[in-house]
């Protein structure tokens, strides 16, 4: 191996990154041991940061572009100043690349539940989660702060600070807001922006921003949320008086229900029980064996007939002078009959009767007449 061979082993030309992940915020060159070669290209791509540190501490920031690594305009990055040493330099010089882009979708959310006062139901517990966004403004801040020489850094080993910053300040800003609770659904836009305001100068000391930060929703207890879905249901009743009287027809509808049904089967029951009895009386003789062939069988009695339904008693309707009164009784309009109320020629209706008719044309109340007799002729 010639000697420029064994010089050009042992620098490094070009210089670049390129994520294949997306969780990587930091990212540090590998040299292998090997020393940066005067002239080397430096390629910064759009959304990274090259830092450069040297014997331990942060050298220079890149920002996107290309860059040319000579004595004129970075002397600590070269070794030309050590041709004595036959280019084994001492001094040994690292480059991170820093992902300036947004990491997204990342989530946050209370563990346990905050406690304020609501100004309708007093004391309550929330709890809250949603999402946000984070990304790097500061390199050199964010890697002396939180990367330190971590040659790998991922985005979730810094969302776990992240959301502790977020919580206790959610939890700050949700007790003195003043909101009421029923509100806050309708609210959540300007409590993430008030959120997100809150936190921004804490986060800055990371070298860090969060360019959007979401509020996706602010809970109550299940038993709270119970006792309200019940509250809103008597708010849709209305009437609570009538309601509850609705319910207790509704409940006595389905109690005669029943009761019908349970009198049904008996009545279905004893008469199985009285069919069975009637056979095995047939079938059986007077010690309890079937009888001889020879035997003439007995027939069984015949049930009495059902008695008939009672008569439906009519209600009637007078017509005097164009005037209709009523309904009255059988027994009422006797009555009036003795009292001079109702003639033979008053007319009277009932129900199923064709028109109206006198008083002595109708067979069931003519009756009522033969008490008195008609009046004489002639007068």
């Amino acid at each position: 191996m010639g000697i420029l061979d064994f010089l050009s082993g042992q620098f490094i030309d070009v210089i670049h990154w390129v994520d294949n992940t997306r969780d990587t915020m930091v990212w540090r060159f590998e040299r292998e041991g090997h020393e940066i070669k005067y002239g080397a290209k430096l390629t910064v791509r759009e959304g990274q940061a090259a830092v450069f540190v040297h014997e331990g501490q942060l050298a220079d920031v890149f920002t996107p572009g290309l860059y040319m690594l000579e004595t004129n305009n970075m002397p600590i990055m070269t070794s030309l100043q050590h041709w004595d040493h036959g280019f084994r330099s001492p001094f040994k010089s690292e480059i991170y690349f820093v992902n300036t882009t947004r990491f997204n979708g990342l989530k946050w959310g209370t563990k346990n539940p905050i406690i304020c006062r609501d100004p309708e139901f007093g004391p309550v517990r929330l709890r809250a989660f949603g999402t946000y966004s984070v990304r790097v403004t500061d390199p050199a801040r964010f890697l002396s702060e939180i990367v330190g020489t971590d040659g790998e850094f991922t985005s979730d080993e810094i969302s776990f600070q992240i959301r502790n910053i977020i919580v206790q300040e959610f939890s700050r800003l949700i007790a003195g807001s003043g909101i009421p609770v029923l509100d806050m659904a309708a609210n959540t836009q300007e409590l993430g922006k008030m959120l997100a305001d809150g936190i921004s100068s804490t986060i800055a000391e990371y070298g860090l921003s969060l360019p959007e930060l979401y509020i996706e929703n602010i809970s109550l207890p299940a038993a709270v949320e119970a006792a309200l879905d019940k509250r809103t249901s008597m708010g849709v009743i209305g009437n609570l008086d009538a309601y509850t009287k609705f319910q207790a027809a509704e409940a006595l509808g389905k109690e005669g229900s029943a009761a019908g049904q349970a009198m049904g089967t008996g009545f279905g029951a004893g008469l199985g029980m009285s069919m069975g009895a009637q056979m095995t009386g047939a079938q059986a003789g007077p010690w309890g064996a079937r009888p001889a062939a020879a035997q003439p069988q007995q027939p069984a009695a015949a049930a009495p007939p059902p008695p008939p339904p009672p008569p439906v008693e009519h209600v009637w309707h007078l017509a005097e002078s164009g005037q209709t009164s009523g309904p009255f009784s059988k027994a009422r309009l006797g009555r009036m009959v003795t009292e001079g109320g109702l003639t033979r020629e008053t007319y009277v209706w009932t129900q199923g009767q064709d028109g109206w008719k006198r008083a002595e044309d109708v067979a069931e109340l003519a009756q009522l007449f033969t008490v008195m007799p008609p009046p004489p002729p002639g007068t």
